[in-house]
């Protein structure tokens, strides 16, 4: 971990200084431009009885000077630009490891769905959660495949196995990733939705396939022109006729110009990240890799044809560039001259015909290769941590010394063990870490399904559907009690068991909505009809005689428990995982630390 920190401040403290280096050059560039002009203007006030070719020299050498000069401040001000996003993600490197990541503005709250089996009980997605942590991607491709990927329910061991080579290979190109993301970031503007984009290029418009169409489009502004130069040179030529050719291509335009401009903007509105893709898949291109999930990736990014990516969103961003020039008013009788507007779309048509169905396989490629970069932040960062092993033995969890991935310094590591057992139950006084060691098992899987390491020196699993039910809620809007989410809820996870694949659930401290009795006699129900139908997993609780169900069960139930203890009047907690029972009690001492009387000493 220092040589990880080390790393990142060496980086961030080199950029800083470029930075502050590039920021100087940039401003005496600026004051270079002044003061040629200066130069310029006295030079020519003292020449100014002198020659036109010297006056003209003067001004060609000064106008030679000064482009060069907004050249050489446009590219000092893109290095700059380029290395501060570069000191931005080394900071950000830097902040995750002091454990400060909690104030990254991506927390991908848009993903959260609380009929999903797990997400919202385990701190995928929110404040505090793991995208928050590790989220890099600079694209909506990329936050999608990132949460695609953190929440996916159906995997196999081909699928994990396949994401943890990419993973370990990413890991270790550190400056890759970074400039990977850099590239996301250089070209500013809204990130808006693909899915016109890729619509657009599957569409098809015969019109501008039509050969006839085609050459009328050609031959018009051709005509036009011969019979210009032809009327200013041909006394026999009037210009009626270049007037009449004139108008009639003004007709042309003006009458289609609501179907032109509808069809010119569904490519125009994503000007910026025809630009972004393009950068990001030049980087990706250039780059040789290994691992045959991301050898796949690239793959993607070539057509038929052999041409890459690259090469069809060049020609792509060159037709958006000319499609700009109609907003010039300037440009406005050139495109009546040269029915530019429609010369555009027949080569849109075209670009899209050959290359405008890869388009939505290109997005996929630059989205997964963004989120899998994020994903191997986690091993490059957490070098300790385990790639787990993924076994076929049915409904596996085997775990030493397991931490929660999101608590850093202050996590304290537990060892598990099912054996031969189906359920554990968690007992402990308030407080003690029964909820974070269910959600630090719990993450943990997701992590693993991932395919990256997990926060343990050991992990061995088998592949299970995770269902939770921890965090309950009512609904208003569908007049839904807690207590009635929370039976939905177990409903879900009940059905779920009687499925082919394995379940591992996680309950929380379940039915406390109702009457002890009613509590201990369906937490007993339950707990025995999930491992009957194969399921495994954690159930934390607070009722104590429940664990006698470890000698009814012929131990498919076993205990385990948490225990405070107390010094100078002060509780302190050691969230140790104990076995047995628990025997200690705090919930009266609490309700005193919080200013509640309780008339116990």
């Amino acid at each position: 971990m220092k040589n990880i920190h080390e790393a990142y401040q060496k980086r961030y403290s080199y950029y800083d200084k470029l930075s502050i280096k590039l920021t100087k050059d940039i401003n005496l560039i600026s004051n270079m431009r002044l003061l040629l002009f200066i130069i310029a203007a006295i030079t020519l006030y003292i020449l100014r009885n002198s020659s036109f070719t010297i006056i003209w020299a003067i001004i060609a050498i000064a106008m030679l000077i000064f482009v060069n000069l907004i050249w050489l401040h446009q590219s000092n001000k893109n290095k700059h630009k380029y290395v501060s996003h570069l000191k931005f993600i080394n900071d950000k490197g830097l902040k995750r490891l002091k454990g400060e990541w909690n104030k990254f503005d991506d927390v991908g709250v848009e993903f959260s769905d609380s009929n999903h089996p797990f997400l919202n009980d385990l701190d995928i997605f929110g404040q505090g959660s793991l995208f928050q942590m590790i989220n890099e991607t600079k694209t909506q491709m990329g936050r999608k495949a990132l949460a695609k990927i953190l929440t996916a329910t159906e995997c196999n061991k081909e699928i994990i196995v396949k994401n943890q080579q990419a993973i370990k290979e990413l890991s270790k190109k550190r400056w890759w990733r970074q400039r990977l993301a850099v590239e996301g970031m250089m070209i500013e503007g809204k990130d808006i939705s693909n899915e016109d984009l890729v619509n657009w290029g599957t569409a098809k418009n015969q019109i501008y396939r039509s050969f006839g169409i085609i050459i009328l489009i050609r031959a018009l502004p051709i005509m036009l022109m011969i019979s210009l130069v032809a009327a200013f040179f041909l006394e026999q030529i009037t210009f009626k006729i270049p007037i009449y050719l004139f108008l009639l291509n003004s007709s042309i335009i003006g009458l289609n110009i609501k179907n032109i401009n509808n069809e010119l903007n569904k490519v125009l509105k994503y000007k910026n990240q025809i630009k972004k893709y393009k950068r990001i898949i030049i980087h990706f291109e250039k780059e040789l890799f290994q691992s045959e999930y991301i050898k796949e990736l690239k793959k993607g990014l070539i057509n038929d044809n052999g041409k890459t990516a690259v090469v069809q969103l060049k020609k792509l961003e060159r037709l958006v560039d000319s499609i700009l020039n109609r907003t010039n008013f300037v440009f406005f009788p050139i495109n009546i001259i040269l029915l530019w507007d429609y010369q555009c779309l027949i080569a849109l048509e075209k670009w899209r015909s050959q290359s405008g169905g890869l388009i939505k396989e290109w997005l996929n490629s630059i989205g997964e290769i963004e989120g899998l970069s994020s994903l191997a932040l986690i091993p490059y960062e957490n070098p300790n941590w385990v790639y787990p092993s993924i076994t076929d033995k049915p409904s596996n969890f085997t775990a030493i010394k397991m931490g929660h991935p999101l608590l850093g310094n202050k996590q304290v590591y537990n060892d598990i063990s099912f054996g031969d057992a189906k359920v554990l139950l968690i007992t402990g006084s308030n407080m003690s870490g029964k909820s974070t060691l269910l959600r630090s098992a719990g993450i943990n899987l997701v992590l693993a399904y991932a395919g990256v390491p997990v926060c343990a020196n050991y992990f061995e699993l088998s592949i299970m559907n995770v269902y939770t039910c921890m965090r309950i809620s009512d609904n208003l809007e569908k007049s839904i009690s807690s207590f009635y989410a929370e039976l939905l809820r177990i409903k879900s996870i009940v059905e779920a068991g009687k499925g082919h694949k394995p379940v591992f659930f996680l309950l929380d401290e379940i039915f406390k909505g109702t009457n002890s009795q009613d509590r201990h006699l369906g937490a007993k129900l339950l707990i025995k009809q999930l491992y009957e139908n194969g399921a495994i997993g954690f159930v934390s609780t607070h009722d104590l005689e429940l664990a006698d169900m470890e000698r009814e069960t012929n131990e498919k139930l076993i205990n385990y428990h948490f225990q405070e203890h107390y010094k100078n009047n002060e509780i302190f907690f050691d969230y140790r995982l104990r076995r047995g029972v628990s025997t200690t009690r705090n919930a009266l001492y609490l309700m005193r630390l919080a200013g509640v009387e309780t008339g116990y000493n």
